[in-house]
């Protein structure tokens, strides 16, 4: 990804950030002198992760976050609001696999359910919840993570390395693609820009840390869209080298 001109530092919010490529999004946007709100359901885990970045330098503060549920999301926007008045960059990291197997003949609609109602569901959730505090701002940027597993063109390209079949976690991914795509659509004109970024395979818990990124490496791309200038790009798919095809 090629994008250099950056905005200066504000206010993010991270979700998801107690841990892995969330964490290391928050640490690396905190590293570049921005206010970073660390979203997360486990008290013990945000709090910790809170600490750690502060011990590093970064003004981190806490937002206990449940994406799946309302009044989570609901308190998490008022609590940013209270706190900052406005948001000027909002990373949907929060994700789960479903589970496995997954299988299509054969899966538990359930890890479906609970795939969608994460990583797509509670992306628009949080979205709409926070975009009021992100219209406050000059330059809002919303960033979604999301995968290459997501990508039709990757896997329907033989040989493409598109990893296990998955009825739940890859297909939920495509549908926040083109989430991606209908908020870009509805918010052309305006300065918010919205991107997809796929972190690569990187070892987190959420692959039993058999990937081969490191949670720093995975979390290079969002920070860049993060924090990518006013002539940067809004509705497309990126990772480190460059455009993702949808």
């Amino acid at each position: 990804m090629t994008e250099t001109n950056t905005v200066n530092p504000g206010i993010a919010l991270v979700t998801g950030a107690n841990k892995g490529i969330g964490y290391e999004i928050a640490a690396g946007l905190g590293a570049l002198g921005w206010s970073v709100g660390v979203g997360a359901r486990d008290d013990e885990r945000r709090g910790a992760a809170v600490e750690k970045l502060r011990a590093a330098g970064a003004d981190a503060f806490g937002v206990p976050l449940d994406v799946t549920d309302d009044a989570s999301v609901t308190a998490a926007a008022r609590l940013v609001e209270e706190r900052t008045g406005r948001l000027d960059a909002l990373v949907n990291n929060a994700g789960i696999t479903g589970g496995g197997p997954q299988e299509p003949t054969t899966v538990d609609v359930n890890r479906v359910r609970a795939a969608v109602e994460t990583n797509v569901i509670g992306v628009i959730r949080v979205t709409n919840a926070l975009l009021p505090l992100l219209r406050r701002s000059p330059s809002p940027r919303i960033v979604n993570v999301s995968s290459s597993v997501g990508s039709l063109t990757l896997q329907t390209t033989p040989g493409a390395e598109t990893g296990p079949i998955s009825l739940a976690y890859a297909p939920s991914k495509t549908f926040l693609n083109a989430v991606t795509v209908q908020y870009a659509k509805e918010l052309a004109g305006t300065p918010v820009l919205i991107n997809a970024v796929c972190p690569g395979f990187t070892a987190t818990d959420l692959n039993g840390f058999r990937g081969t990124r490191t949670p720093q490496q995975g979390a290079a791309a969002a920070i860049r869209l993060a924090t990518v200038s006013a002539d940067g790009p809004t509705g497309r798919f990126f990772d480190d080298e460059g455009e993702v095809p949808w």
